[in-house]
């Protein structure tokens, strides 16, 4: 499998906590969901994606006020009209993990909404494209 890469930093600020003072989950798997679908429009070349399917999320250790955290994607598999990724998220300071995600499915759609078949094979740069 290709190297994890790990683009997107976020600061926890006050308003992510939970009353337990830690990152609030929710809060994280939106930050996820945005940046798998970010990634999933860039390696599909379209924007009308949508997300199908996302799998048992593991947490592993609470993030604090203060704390970077940086999240990391990978595609893992090409279907017909579908990827899927798999998704870690560490301290960017410490390296410690924080949550794992197997799977997150992201779904290639036409103008109607439809499954379209997207033609990828393989993970590919913007840089190679030019």
């Amino acid at each position: 499998m290709t190297q994890m890469n790990f683009h997107t930093r976020k600061w926890v600020k006050p308003e992510d906590l939970n009353p337990n003072h830690s990152l609030f989950g929710g809060r994280l798997l939106q930050w996820i969901d945005e940046e798998a679908a970010l990634y999933a429009i860039v390696q599909l070349e379209n924007r009308h994606i949508v997300t199908k399917f996302i799998s048992e999320i593991n947490f592993i250790s609470s993030p604090r006020q203060g704390d970077i955290i940086e999240i990391g994607i990978i595609a893992t598999d090409f279907g017909r009209t579908s990827l899927t990724m798999c998704c870690e998220v560490r301290n960017k300071l410490t390296r410690q993990p924080i949550l794992t995600i197997e799977k997150i499915v992201f779904v290639n759609l036409d103008e109607e909404g439809k499954p379209l078949p997207h033609g990828k094979t393989q993970i590919t740069y913007v840089k190679d494209r030019l």
